[in-house]
């Protein structure tokens, strides 16, 4: 599975290939927002801008392409930031989040960061498991079907 290393709080959080980076940092206690993100922020639609995160590093196709809201609403803003709640993670990537609020000696932190290897991450789900063979009779004698409407060997036998 990809793996989000979220830089400011020196934790590595695995996630599956296409789910929300903001989701996943709510999910697992990452502070996203500061007090203004706290008191309004929108619940993940892209309007209120204050789950910034600051991708800087990330390889191509990490996160998903930037959204036309992220776009607009980021004009101003440096090209390695995105909307957590617009951007779907692909592959490995560091993040700092709250860029907006500066990180203490940033450059070292973010190589230190930087300098243990991520690893690459599935760019698929996981397959489910093989099912098994649905149970052909139930415990009162009734003859069962496949989950498809089809007849049982039981049924076919008879």
């Amino acid at each position: 599975m990809p793996v989000i290393r979220f830089v400011r709080e020196g934790r590595d959080v695995e996630c599956y290939p296409g789910e929300n980076l903001r989701e996943v940092a709510l999910r697992e206690g990452i502070e996203l927002y500061g007090l203004k993100g706290k008191l309004g922020n929108c619940g993940g639609c892209g309007q209120c801008i204050t789950c910034f995160v600051d991708v800087e590093g990330a390889s191509d196709g990490a996160l998903t392409a930037p959204t036309a809201v992220e776009v607009q609403k980021l004009r101003r803003r440096p090209q390695s930031w995105r909307l957590a709640c617009q951007a779907l993670v692909q592959q490995s990537l560091a993040v700092v989040t709250r860029p907006q609020t500066g990180l203490n000696d940033r450059d070292a932190v973010l190589a230190e960061a930087m300098s243990r290897p991520l690893p690459p991450g599935p760019t698929a789900w996981p397959t489910p498991p093989e099912s098994e063979e649905p149970e052909t009779a139930s415990e009162d004698g009734e003859k069962a079907t496949a989950p498809d409407g089809t007849a049982t060997s039981d049924e076919a036998n008879a």
